[in-house]
């Protein structure tokens, strides 16, 4: 049941008229709570947007208006240090939050409780959508929240009940992403070409928004020039200075 449920993850971008209780969003945040977390500092937190008009701004902001426009909910996910910063206090102790290994804990702490999020709300029929455009504009959404120093947005994430339903993306086959005891790259050029042609068979017959295109181009295309630049300025803006 469960492995059904990954396997049928598509993003949503469309939802039904039904907004998510106080009740409903609660549970679904304290399921979410029991993923793993490094060492247990829980470095996450989310914000829960309610108010109408910070949601059309976080919308325009993160590049994404429509579906902050239909969503049953839209949460903003950050790496949160601040909460450690009175931690420690607490202790009498200054913490060190301004490292590179901090900023992948707390990264790797908010994608683990996020993904959890995702499966408890998907196993209640829910639909779901990652928002990395939320890093598009970090310091202007910061101050819309009120984030303090220590605590930075990695995405957004809007949920509701699906009304348009996106067909399930082809992933890599596992032999691209499975090695055993050593990691082989020889295996990549057959694997990526019969890979491009699943891609290319599957943007043509979709159900919407059909193309040309394989997956090595748009990786290509993706990745052939640096991508947010202004990411590590944002970062030491809010006491991270990577060291």
């Amino acid at each position: 049941m469960v492995e059904k449920l990954l396997r049928n993850h598509a993003s949503v971008r469309k939802y039904k008229d039904y907004t998510l209780s106080r009740e409903e969003v609660s549970e679904l945040i304290e399921t979410a709570q029991h993923a793993a977390s490094s060492h247990f500092v829980q470095a996450y937190s989310v914000v829960w947007v309610t108010d109408d008009k910070k949601k059309e701004e976080l919308g325009r902001l993160s590049s994404n208006p429509k579906q902050f426009e239909t969503a049953g909910a839209a949460f903003l996910l950050c790496a949160d240090f601040h909460r450690l910063q009175a931690a420690g206090k607490m202790q009498d102790t200054d913490i060190m939050m301004d490292t590179t290994e901090n900023v992948l804990v707390g990264t790797v702490d908010v994608a683990l409780f996020a993904q959890n999020l995702v499966i408890a709300a998907e196993s209640k029929g829910y639909g779901i959508c990652y928002i990395g455009g939320v890093r598009n504009e970090p310091a202007e959404i910061s101050r819309l929240f009120d984030l303090p120093e220590g605590v930075f947005p990695l995405f957004a994430l809007t949920l509701g009940i699906p009304d348009q339903q996106n067909d399930v993306k082809p992933r890599l086959p596992v032999a691209a992403v499975l090695h055993e005891n050593e990691y082989d790259s020889s295996k990549y050029e057959e694997l990526l070409k019969e890979y491009d042609q699943t891609m290319e068979d599957y943007y043509v017959s979709r159900g919407s928004n059909q193309k040309v295109a394989n997956w090595t181009k748009l990786m290509a295309d993706f990745l052939k020039t640096p991508r947010r630049s202004h990411m590590a300025e944002f970062l030491s803006s809010k006491g991270f200075h990577l060291k």
